[in-house]
């Protein structure tokens, strides 16, 4: 059965107890939770409040986590940027079996200048990959890679380059971000849908208008034809919100964001049920 989901960093202002909290009163049923949300990575990342919490809230059945991604970039030609972030990638996905996580999602990275990825550039990633297959293998965690956006310095952001990555690598999953697939187009997400569903573990959520990702869903009957897609697809992994509250124009009080979450909420029921 689907669950329903948000992104801690959308409340990255708040402390754990209040993230958790709010993504209870919501009505959702899950939290993905970055481990750069401010409360926690700027205090030397305390894992046992963030298990407290999960008791806490038991309402709260879908646990997933997302790797730290700023500042780092494991494809990076700078050979100490590179070497940290496999590291923190490791390190976090050892950290996520500890709270008892179902799904850890990664980004590929990308090449550090604007320009055409080349073999250097995939020599890097296929480095990055096989680091993370062996600590892979020690943990029953569902690794999965996400699309980025397209870019001409990206790795990976077509469905057909996905494919071919979980071709290769048969322990690996896949966390599709639809505002990075609808950035190309509206078609996109069908087709990394189309292409990649049997290997699908996780959802990013967010509508796309202009050149503006990452909003919030709005009924947007785009956003529903990429839901009934799944549901076509039988997907049964978590649907998760990941808004981008700066685009909002002003900041939103608490109230204000567990409402909207709310009502994308009771759409994503209505799509998906």
């Amino acid at each position: 059965m689907v669950s329903f989901s948000v992104a801690s960093m959308f409340f990255h202002e708040y402390t754990l107890p209040e993230i958790f909290s709010f993504v209870s009163r919501s009505g959702l049923n899950g939290l993905e939770f970055w481990l750069e949300t401010p409360h926690f990575w700027l205090r030397d990342m305390p894992m046992d409040e963030v298990v407290a919490c999960r008791r806490e809230h038991p309402e709260l059945t879908t646990f997933t986590v997302h790797t730290p991604i700023l500042d780092l970039n494991p494809c990076s030609i700078n050979p100490a940027v590179a070497d940290v972030s496999v590291e923190y990638a490791v390190r976090s996905l050892e950290i996520a079996g500890q709270m008892g996580a179902g799904v850890f999602t990664v980004h590929p990275g990308r090449r550090t200048a604007k320009r055409p990825p080349g073999e250097a550039d995939f020599v890097r990633f296929r480095h990055y990959i096989s680091v993370l297959r062996e600590a892979a293998m020690r943990d029953s965690i569902r690794v999965c890679m996400e699309n980025m956006e397209p870019a001409v310095n990206s790795l990976l952001c077509t469905p057909e380059r996905m494919r071919e990555l979980l071709d290769d690598e048969p322990w690996l999953f896949f966390t599709l971000d639809v505002s990075h697939a609808l950035a190309k187009s509206e078609e996109e997400p069908i087709r990394y849908i189309e292409l990649c569903h049997d290997r699908l573990a996780n959802v990013h959520i967010s509508r796309v208008e202009k050149k503006t990702l990452h909003l919030p869903l709005a009924k947007s009957p785009v956003m529903a034809d990429v839901m009934r897609s799944l549901a076509d697809a039988g997907y049964t992994g978590s649907l998760t919100l990941e808004i981008e509250d700066l685009n909002f124009g002003r900041p939103y009080s608490a109230d204000e964001k567990i409402a909207l979450l709310a009502q994308d909420c009771a759409f994503m029921h209505e799509c998906m049920d």
